[in-house]
């Protein structure tokens, strides 16, 4: 059985390994959607993302496919109070930005679509710099008191903005933002590690990153020379045209051998092993894919893996 963790300073407690909902209604239609999530729930797990922009960009699709495929899964398995439902504002081309009233609209919508009365972590996806700190965090901070959203987080946003809304938030004795989602793994570090990673640090945010896998290339299924039929194979494949990203392959199969894991198992374990990190996001679009992802429960990697882990991919 999972253990669950405490999600910053909020009354929320998530597993180790956060479903990502990026795939559903897309690459996974309702069918296997609702299998992966079945899968993942039975294993302990209780924590699921999605955001109300997914599936905007794709042809034919308009967004906030991947909520609704959730919410009648929701519906379906009468387990609402037993999930942990993130999901994001800002990104919709219907509510784009984080003016306050398309802060409260856009919420509307997603509360709809996930078929609840209530958002469990509510981030803001992109931050916007056109509208103050002030504003933004008073209009979350209506919505908490509303009843409509539990806890607060923000995804890709900087350093001074994130600071600049947790100390209004602190100054006004407002709801104030308790996990960040950062773009972050072995081979994507810059973009947290430093001021960013100081900042939720020292507020004592927890972080749940995105891209956990890197797009699948820290599956090893992505080599120069190998063609893969996916959604993602071109982010993907650019990490396999550097030294760097073959050689953090490398170290994690070194690993993955030693425990008899698959390199995935590794690659999610090490980022659990980060200051702030408390439930890297992944997902998974077919059953076969879960496994490997799920067994980061059971895995506790060495002083020396995490080392040779963090050396090889700085």
């Amino acid at each position: 059985m999972t253990s669950l963790r405490p999600l910053g300073i909020s009354d929320l407690a998530v597993s180790p390994l956060c479903l990502g909902g990026n795939v559903f209604g897309w690459t996974a239609d309702e069918k296997q959607s609702f299998e992966v999530l079945d899968a993942y729930a039975a294993a302990g797990g209780n924590f699921v993302d999605t955001a109300d922009v997914y599936m905007a960009r794709i042809e034919g699709l308009k967004g906030g496919e991947s909520e609704t495929v959730i919410g009648k899964w929701l519906a379906s398995r009468g387990n609402r109070d037993e999930v942990v439902v993130a999901t994001k504002v800002g990104g919709h081309p219907d509510y784009t930005g984080l003016a306050p009233a398309t802060i409260k609209a856009a919420a509307e919508e997603s509360l709809r679509r996930l078929g609840t009365d209530h958002i469990d972590l509510y981030y803001t996806h992109f931050d916007d710099p056109s509208v103050p700190v002030e504003d933004i965090v008073t209009a979350l901070d209506d919505l908490v008191k509303a009843g409509k959203v539990r806890a607060l987080g923000a995804s890709n946003i900087s350093a001074e903005r994130l600071k600049a809304s947790l100390d209004f938030a602190e100054r006004e004795n407002l709801a104030r933002y308790v996990a960040i989602q950062p773009h972050y793994n072995l081979v994507s570090r810059d973009t947290y590690e430093g001021a960013l990673l100081d900042t939720a640090e020292a507020a004592g945010l927890s972080a749940a990153p995105y891209f956990s896998l890197a797009a699948g290339f820290l599956t090893g299924k992505y080599r120069p020379g190998t063609t893969v039929e996916s959604a993602r194979a071109e982010r993907a494949a650019g990490y396999a045209s550097t030294e760097r990203g073959l050689a953090v392959l490398e170290a994690l199969e070194t690993v993955a051998g030693a425990h008899g894991v698959e390199l995935a198992t590794v690659a999610v374990a090490w980022l659990l092993t980060r200051p702030t990190v408390v439930s890297p996001i992944a997902s998974a679009r077919t059953l076969e894919q879960l496994p490997a992802l799920l067994a980061v429960n059971d895995l506790t990697l060495t002083d020396d893996e995490v080392r040779l882990l963090t050396e090889v991919s700085a």
